[in-house]
């Protein structure tokens, strides 16, 4: 199975008032990592980013100034993504109304796509247990994040990248066929 593992960096929490300004992807096949399949670019939003944002994910006017605007970079991230299921962590309520929101405000004509909230691993695997955030994955995996930036969609994908295999893993040797159920998410014609 062809997966893509993909996180959003924004200027806050709300679709429909924020903007996307990082958009990173890896790639996964049959339960192997494939760190050269890999995406990422800043996006330029229309308004400032406030320097609480800054300091929370490193992300500044300066990075995103000759970045390509959101319509434009979430056409590249769906030819990137293609045909592939489509995992993020907290994606049900961050990255995939995100993606929809920024399509619309922009827009682009959208194509479903099969989605997974990382966060239903997490929660079949240890249920009600300890919170299901990507920090409290990584310490239930033993999973250090050396050398990636947290709150970076670039070190955060290589993190979640690695949290879905093993999760994958510990639900089912078979990595043809997700074990957890698939919604339907949008991204834009590509």
């Amino acid at each position: 199975m062809d997966v893509v593992i993909f996180d959003l960096e924004t200027t806050g929490l709300s679709p429909y008032y924020n903007e996307i300004i990082q958009i990173a992807g890896m790639r996964m096949r049959s339960g192997q990592i494939l760190e050269m399949e890999f995406f990422s670019t800043y996006v330029k939003p229309r308004g400032r980013i406030s320097s609480f944002i800054s300091n929370y994910t490193g992300i500044t006017e300066d990075h995103v100034k000759n970045a390509p605007a959101a319509g434009e970079a979430v056409c590249a991230f769906s030819k990137f993504s293609g045909d592939s299921l489509l995992i993020a962590h907290n994606g049900q309520r961050f990255d995939v109304p995100f993606l929809r929101e920024t399509c619309t405000r922009e827009g682009l004509a959208t194509r479903t796509v099969p989605f997974v909230d990382s966060m239903t691993f997490s929660r079949k695997l240890w249920g009600g247990r300890g919170g299901h955030g990507l920090d409290a994955v990584m310490e239930r995996l033993a999973l250090t994040g050396e050398g990636h930036r947290r709150h970076d969609a670039r070190g955060d994908v290589y993190i979640l990248a690695e949290a879905v295999r093993r999760m994958w893993g510990k639900l089912s040797c078979d990595y043809e066929h997700c074990p957890v159920p698939c919604r339907s998410g949008v991204l834009a014609n590509s």
